[in-house]
């Protein structure tokens, strides 16, 4: 049904008018195993403050009868119904039936296609709960909840308070769970079906991992890892927010068709993606580590203590992405994270926030459907890395005290961004306005370098808007040992305007700005010596430096100041030199991105062998033997070579689908190898991987099979979209690509079904990469001014991205 978006104006009108005490939710799942239907009772105890006024309820499923105080209420209109004549205490009874579980919002069926088995799962950021139920769908109006869960006789039920009373009905089963503490409508969850689960008692907490039945063996391969990592997020995130996780029972459910994960209180879901069908690498360990600790971390930061408004939504998801690498790096074997964090996540920020769609970290919001634009780059590792910086610059015990302060006055409550700078302000004895101003309230990103005043050392920065943010950044002083660089000296300099000294000894043969990477930032070398950038970065000691030196290689590479061939040969050298697991994995997607995406066509062949010769030599050391292979998969550059793979591959099913798309995409006949590996392959979505392959063929009758599949019908679960679209816009293919850009504008106005991770998935994910111009860029772009804010602002970004990537193909060498 056609609804609107809630505006901030009518959210604060509607809080300041009611307070909810609870809710009892019923909810009827008998119908999914044949049929599509979720049938719901919402029963909303609250009161009023002013007797005799008017507010109203969301709700945007099919509403079956509404009830106020005993009193018929009038048919829902645009996701809403009103209610007038309210009472000082009043009592809402919603009956609601959401047909829409295939492609709508809130709540999703899946079939596995291993078994025919049916799974559901609910998942209501930032404000899909009104697609199931009836509730003031609003962050700050938080009260308990308490649900009735009906569904079939062999089904398990996860929801938000843990262990429920199950009473038999004959073919179904009744689940009713204890009231939540007060929580806002979108972090609570309910999911359900034949799940295999698996529990442990560790450190006195009663954890819970579930998955679909035909990935139970794989679940039992990582349970003991997933427990071990729980135990040790929640006993770090205890000590430094002084306040041990409210609830004895957290449980992990992961869920087919999921995109990404989600926070609900106590009972976190995740796409089962996350469960690597193949051996996990240490890059995909680390990244369910961090996911893990990210989910975590919103039980205090989001559920515990909630955001009054979308404004301050970074106050979620910033706060949980810097405190996964903080815990991961101080409480698990992940002591790297942060190098990884600057490899991966950082680098897509700093490309955000030099680009069209750079906004402060906290910014005016003016309704929901804006709020789901910002879940992007800038909130979330832009966001961590200037909580990082705030961190260091009121130091980290200060730091701790303030958050524990946080957590002991608003637990349960709702809060602003002014209610955290008072605290961590007074921990550490700073006034941070003007930090506040500089980081929070203003986008873009500054710069620093080094430079020479005659005999003295200065650090030059600049920011968006002239003046640099207040800031205390790392300097490292180097000298060479041979073909190594070691760090002789490091001070912290708290920067202090345009032109702030330092005080390094002489002698050093090369200075890093920014070292530990403390600060959000760019730099460039002293001097305009890129030549000695390119040849410290794989000289210099520690992942984290050598990352600092390759973020400012890639972001010299995005703003045209360097060669896709530089910028690939420094990076195959730092692979060859790097000593971390955490940062091998992206920079071979960074190598092979390089080579393919931004390279000139006349130079591709030729980077894109030295990417698969890399990887090729990669393969022979210890541990790193199967993330080099799927590089080589990805570059491999002649049948020959594929026949090698294949070889090397053996019975690992995983690189046999890579070696297969990597065939299909040279030409070659792969009809054979998708049948018997299909027939082999365990994985219940082997299916999309096949699909992948023939996403990859020059051929236009696959292209537009995959097309219509992926695109159109969305037959493709988000979750398996991924591979699917990178086969489909495969290099060399331009002439065979180039319709689908018209064809990628026809999607706009269609691109936000099914809510907001699928919008920004598929926006992201079928925007051509190959076969376009710059013109067409210009047409996307105005194109999107009419689509959903979320559309509009993924489109913008990726748009950019590609621009980018369009003058560097055109470069050529320099």
């Amino acid at each position: 049904m056609p609804t609107r978006s809630l505006t901030q104006s009518e959210a604060e009108t509607r809080a300041a008018l009611i307070s909810v005490e609870r809710y009892d939710i019923a909810v009827d799942l008998t119908d999914l195993p044949t049929g599509p239907l979720v049938r719901s009772v919402s029963t909303v105890t609250f009161a009023c403050r002013e007797p005799g006024a008017e507010t109203f309820v969301d709700c945007a499923a099919e509403v079956v009868a509404a009830t106020l105080n005993d009193r018929p209420l009038a048919p829902a209109a645009d996701g809403r119904i009103v209610l007038d004549g309210l009472a000082g205490h009043n009592v809402l009874r919603v009956e609601s039936v959401q047909a829409d579980t295939a492609t709508g919002e809130g709540v999703h069926k899946a079939v596995d296609p291993a078994d025919g088995e049916v799974y559901v799962w609910m998942s209501f950021e930032p404000d899909e709960a009104r697609h199931v139920w009836a509730c003031f769908d609003q962050p700050d109006l938080k009260a308990p909840h308490a649900f009735t869960v009906t569904a079939p006789a062999g089904w398990t039920v996860t929801s938000n308070s843990g262990r429920a009373r199950v009473e038999e009905r004959g073919t179904a089963r009744r689940w009713t769970f204890a009231a939540t503490p007060p929580l806002s409508p979108y972090n609570t969850v309910i999911n359900a079906g034949p799940l295999h689960e698996i529990r442990r008692e560790v450190d006195g907490w009663d954890l819970g991992v579930f998955a679909r039945r035909s990935l139970a063996a794989i679940l039992e391969r990582d349970a003991g890892e997933i427990f071990t990592l729980t135990a040790q997020g929640l006993g770090f995130y205890g000590r430094v927010f002084g306040m041990p996780f409210p609830q004895r029972r957290y449980d992990q459910v992961f869920m087919p068709e999921f995109g990404g994960a989600m926070e609900n209180y106590g009972c976190v879901t995740w796409s089962d993606a996350f469960l690597r069908r193949a051996e996990p690498t240490p890059a995909e360990r680390e990244l369910l580590a961090k996911v893990l600790l990210h989910e975590m971390a919103h039980m205090w930061f989001g559920n515990i203590v909630t955001m009054r408004w979308w404004e301050d939504l970074w106050l979620n998801e910033a706060f949980a992405e810097f405190a996964c690498h903080w815990a991961a790096e101080r409480a698990t074997a992940y002591s790297d994270a942060w190098a990884s964090h600057l490899a991966d996540g950082k680098l897509t920020a700093y490309l955000a926030d030099q680009g069209p769609i750079s906004h402060p970290i906290s910014v005016a919001i003016a309704d929901v459907a804006e709020a789901a634009s910002i879940f992007d780059a800038i909130t979330y590792p832009k966001g961590a890395s200037v909580l990082q910086q705030l961190m260091t610059y009121v130091g980290e015990d200060s730091f701790v005290a303030g958050m524990t302060a946080y957590f002991a006055r608003h637990a349960w409550g709702n809060t602003t961004l002014q209610d955290l700078v008072d605290v961590l302000g007074a921990a550490g004895g700073r006034d941070l306005n003007a930090w506040r101003k500089g980081w929070l309230e203003t986008a873009g990103t500054d710069r620093l370098m080094l430079e020479r005043d005659g005999g003295a050392l200065v650090l030059t920065a600049r920011g968006p808007g002239g003046g640099p943010r207040p800031q205390v950044v790392g300097i490292g002083a180097y000298r060479r040992d041979g073909d190594r660089l070691t760090r002789t000296a490091l001070v912290r300099v708290e920067v202090q305007g345009p032109r702030t000294p330092v005080e390094l000894p002489a002698g050093a043969d090369f200075l890093l700005v920014n070292d530990d990477d403390l600060t959000f930032a760019s730099t460039r070398p002293a001097a305009g010596d890129t030549a000695g950038l390119l040849a410290a970065a794989p000289a210099l000691p520690t992942a984290l430096s050598r990352g600092v030196a390759v973020a400012t290689v890639w972001d010299m590479l995005i703003t045209g100041e360097l060669t896709a061939g530089d910028a690939l040969g420094c990076v195959l050298a730092v692979l060859r030199a790097e000593t971390s697991d955490a940062v091998i994995e992206p920079y071979l997607t960074m190598a092979g991105d390089i080579a393919e995406l931004w390279a000139p066509p006349a130079e591709r062949a030729g980077l894109t062998a030295a990417v698969a010769a890399a990887g090729r030599d990669l393969s022979e050391q210890r541990g790193r033997r199967r993330v080099a292979l799927r590089a080589f998969a990805r570059a491999a550059g002649s049948p020959a070579e594929v026949a090698w793979l294949r070889e090397q591959a053996g019975d690992d099913a995983d690189l046999g689908w890579r070696a297969l798309v990597r065939e299909a995409a040279l030409g070659g006949e792969t009809a054979g190898g998708v049948a018997a590996l299909l027939a082999r392959d365990p994985d219940p979505d082997a299916p999309w991987r096949a699909l992948a392959v023939r996403a990859a063929a020059p051929d236009a009758g696959e292209k537009a099979a995959v097309w219509q599949a992926l695109a159109v019908d969305r037959s493709v679960p988000v979750s398996s979209a991924g591979p699917v679209a990178a086969a489909f816009w495969s290099p060399g293919q331009d002439e065979l690509l180039a319709p689908y850009a018209g064809r990628y504008l026809d999607l706009l106005p269609g691109l936000d079904r099914g809510g907001m991770i699928p919008a920004m998935g598929y926006t992201r994910r079928l925007f051509p990469l190959f076969g376009v111009d710059e013109a067409f860029l210009d047409r996307a772009g105005a194109a999107a001014a009419t689509a959903a804010p979320v559309v509009r602002k993924t489109l913008r970004e990726r748009a950019d991205l590609v621009r980018r990537m369009l003058r560097s193909r055109a470069g050529g060498s320099r």
